[in-house]
């Protein structure tokens, strides 16, 4: 499907996707006729094979976008010290998929303060030129619009690279009153919507309500601004994301219903959604 920006999940597949997405082919193949980007979580955990990074290329066409998560050997336990034989490994592991990557996903952890700013320009500064990269930062003094804040937002200006803006707040303002809503507050982030113009592609993590529709408020102000992206001839990474993410394909769908709003020349999402009915049972 063709977009003028990037729409994605955190995931390519999941169980209550097999009716929702195209059939034929594989999960990611289903996956990558509907969107364009999608992130891969599962390398924070876990790297991938390079044979099983080089049939994830055979399955998707040119334009679609790959984010993945440095490894938390990386980014959590090193603190971006010294893992430059990490990070090479990691790279040869993923070298099929370089034709489709979109920046690298840097999430440095709560406990990743000021005080380390230098190791992440030290980190950013020797990298591998031909990678792009996108920071989400969690530590509280990156969003008190102090001098720490200001120094890392120059930081990345600097570097011409995005910071992750993650949206939690649509989650945090569930009752937590299913497992999955209790579980996915106890895990993400709750920090403030800050966004750094710069001259990189914007990134948005949006983690949403549970309940569906209740999405519709706090989507609205993301409409307008990607909206005007989009005009601008500027293409953001949109990402969507659920407490349970087998209806994160719903969210994405209605995340389209109200972007044509603004953009109609954008075709509805050709999936098969209804809504979700949380917390029946």
């Amino acid at each position: 499907m063709a977009l003028p920006y990037f729409l994605g999940c955190p995931q390519w597949q999941d169980p209550n996707w097999n009716n929702q997405l195209p059939p034929g082919g594989t999960p990611l193949e289903r996956y990558a006729r509907i969107f364009n980007t999608v992130e891969g979580n599962t390398t924070f955990y876990a790297s991938p094979s390079r044979e099983q990074c080089r049939l994830w290329r055979q399955q998707v066409p040119d334009n679609f976008r790959f984010l993945f998560k440095l490894p938390r050997t990386i980014t959590h336990e090193r603190f971006l010290n010294g893992a430059g034989d990490e990070l090479d490994a990691f790279l040869s592991l993923i070298e099929p998929l370089n034709g489709v990557l979109g920046p690298m996903l840097l999430q440095l952890p709560a406990g990743f303060g000021p005080e380390r700013l230098d190791q992440l320009w030290r980190f950013l500064d020797t990298a591998p030129d031909y990678l792009d990269w996108t920071v989400e930062v969690r530590h509280p003094a990156f969003f008190a619009k102090g001098e720490e804040e200001r120094a890392l937002n120059q930081g990345l200006r600097a570097r011409k690279l995005a910071r992750v803006a993650l949206d939690s707040r649509a989650l945090f303002s569930a009752t937590p009153d299913c497992e999955s809503t209790v579980d996915a507050q106890r895990k993400k982030p709750r920090v403030p919507v800050h966004i750094l113009p710069s001259n990189a592609p914007p990134v948005i993590r949006y983690i949403g309500h549970p309940d569906l529709e209740a999405n519709r408020a706090f989507l609205a102000p993301w409409v307008q601004r990607v909206a005007a992206w989009i005009k601008d001839g500027i293409q953001p990474y949109v990402f969507m994301h659920m407490p349970d993410n087998g209806h994160a394909v719903a969210l994405a769908s209605l995340w389209t219903e109200l972007l044509r709003e603004k953009l109609p020349e954008l075709e509805p999402l050709p999936v098969h959604v209804a809504t979700p009915q949380i917390g029946l049972f």
